[in-house]
């Protein structure tokens, strides 16, 4: 059902006058923060050295784990 914006004379759909749209705007904001900081967590743990890895007590089949760890807050 669309309404009536008197002061535009233009219809809207509902999806707009309930938030929806806000909302997925909202959603995919924090989808691509949370793809960025996955991305960066990859990024600067395969940066480090073997060494500096296992210092860490990280191995470098874990990586993607932990980072996945992190974007979802169980790190």
């Amino acid at each position: 059902m669309a309404l009536l914006d008197l002061n535009h004379g233009t219809a809207r759909s509902n999806a707009a006058s309930n938030g929806r749209i806000p909302a997925l705007l909202g959603s995919l904001n924090s989808f691509f923060a949370r793809r960025a900081l996955y991305r960066q967590t990859v990024k600067e743990l395969n940066g480090l050295s073997d060494r500096d890895l296992a210092d860490l007590g990280i191995n470098r089949l874990e990586i993607t784990s932990i980072a996945t760890a992190a974007v979802n807050g169980k790190a």
